[in-house]
C-alpha cells in the first residue's frame, strides 16, 4: 500500500508557505513600491528564508506579477457565471456587496492594483490583453442580452462594468480621502452595509432595476 501521506504533508506547506509570501509582498508592495520593495524585505516579513521566495517565485517580479494576478482573478470571480436567464439585480447587487467587502477586509490589494494601473500597467499589460479583455466580452454580452429581453434599461454595458469597479473600490484605494471628509478615523461597523446599499440603489436605479432591500420594504 503506498504512503501519500509524505506528498500531500509537501504540498500542504507549500501552499501555506506560498500563501505567505503573497501576503506579505502584497503589505510590502503597497508600503515601498515595486522599486522599493526586496526580495529579502518580503522574505523577512513572510518569515521564511529569501531562497523560499526565489524558489517559488522565481524573481522578485515575477512574484508581484502573480500578487496582481491574483487580486484580478479574486474580482473577476466575484462576477461568476452570470447568464443571460440569471436575474440582473440580484447578480449586481451581489456582485456590489462582494467588492464592497473585499474593499474593507483587503484595501491594500485594491490600493495595488490602482498603483500599477496609474504606473501604465508595465507588469500586467498582457494579462489586460488577453485574460482580462476576454473576461470583459464575456461579462458585457450577458450584459447586452439582460437589455434586450428588457431585463433593465439600456446602459453601455462596458462603461455600467468600469462604473461598477471604479465606486466599490474607491472606499480602498482613497479611504484616507473618504475618512477624512466623514470626519472620522476609522470606517464604523454599520458603514459597510450603509455603503453597498447606497451604492446598490444609486447603480441599479440607473439602469432601472431595485435592490432587495428597497423590494422588502415596499
Amino acid at each position: 500500500m503506498t504512503d501519500n501521506s509524505k506528498p500531500a504533508k509537501a504540498g500542504a506547506i507549500r501552499k501555506r508557505n506560498m500563501r505567505k509570501i503573497l501576503e506579505a509582498a502584497e503589505y510590502e508592495f503597497v508600503l515601498h513600491g515595486y522599486k522599493g520593495t526586496s526580495t529579502q524585505a518580503v522574505a523577512d516579513k513572510a518569515g521564511l528564508p529569501k531562497a523560499n521566495i526565489l524558489y517559488y517565485f522565481k524573481s522578485k517580479e515575477k512574484l508581484y506579477i502573480a500578487v496582481l494576478q491574483e487580486i484580478l482573478e479574486l474580482w473577476t470571480e466575484i462576477f461568476g457565471e452570470i447568464r443571460e436567464e440569471d436575474d440582473p439585480a440580484e447578480q449586481l447587487e451581489r456582485f456590489i456587496r462582494a467588492k464592497i467587502d473585499m474593499s474593507f477586509r483587503q484595501p491594500r490589494a485594491s490600493k495595488l492594483f490602482a498603483m500599477e494601473i496609474i504606473q501604465g500597467a508595465p507588469h500586467i499589460e498582457h494579462y489586460l490583453e488577453t485574460n482580462m479583455r476576454t473576461w470583459l466580452r464575456e461579462k458585457t454580452y450577458v450584459i447586452q442580452r439582460w437589455i434586450e429581453l428588457g431585463k433593465m434599461d439600456a446602459v453601455d454595458p462596458m462603461h455600467f462594468i468600469f462604473m461598477l469597479w471604479a465606486s466599490t473600490q474607491h472606499y480602498a484605494d482613497f479611504d484616507k480621502q473618504v475618512l477624512t471628509l466623514m470626519e472620522r478615523k476609522a470606517f464604523k461597523s454599520a458603514d459597510r452595509e450603509h455603503i453597498a446599499r447606497s451604492l446598490s440603489e444609486i447603480l441599479l436605479k440607473g439602469c432601472g432595476l431595485v435592490p432587495s432591500h428597497l423590494k422588502e420594504s415596499s
